[in-house]
């Protein structure tokens, strides 16, 4: 919810608190309160109702706020997941630019910004090339480089 919104909601339950409760207090009326004038009776009831709709805006804050620290968590989490699959295309993208790796099958899977390389390199050179081009990419945090040279 916006401010705005939130603040649109709040005014409205506040409303109808108080004239729910002006009416629940002026139904509800006993010996004691007969005693009292309406005004007084009215006041009281303003007075009891002002403290109920302050408890309420406490309650709803309080949802809202852990409404919000759930979006932000949420938020956090998805951009983590399409953080991991931008990190593997671009890892990808800069091996495809190397001849002698593009043409290779190497499976890179990343998680958390963990990356792991599978597959075939034609030597040791592009083994170690296509782990310092994965490590290159920003967001990695840790290559597993599980490449096997191919037998020539």
């Amino acid at each position: 919810m916006t401010n705005l919104n939130s603040k649109r909601f709040a005014t409205a339950v506040g409303k109808l608190m108080i004239v729910s409760t002006l009416a629940w207090g002026l139904a509800a009326c006993s010996k004691n309160t007969e005693e009292k004038t309406v005004g007084q009776q009215l006041d009281q009831a303003i007075a009891s109702t002002e403290k109920k709709a302050e408890q309420a805006g406490k309650d709803m804050n309080k949802g809202v706020d852990i409404a919000k620290k759930e979006v932000k968590e949420a938020t956090a989490e998805v951009k983590e997941m399409a953080g991991d699959a931008g990190i593997t295309a671009s890892i990808n993208a800069e091996l495809a630019k190397d001849s002698e790796l593009s043409a290779l099958r190497i499976n890179v899977d990343t998680l958390d910004g963990k990356v792991s390389l599978k597959g075939q390199a034609p030597n040791d050179k592009a083994k170690d090339r296509a782990a310092s081009l994965a490590a290159g990419v920003k967001g990695v945090r840790n290559v597993e480089n599980n490449l096997v040279v191919k037998a020539g």
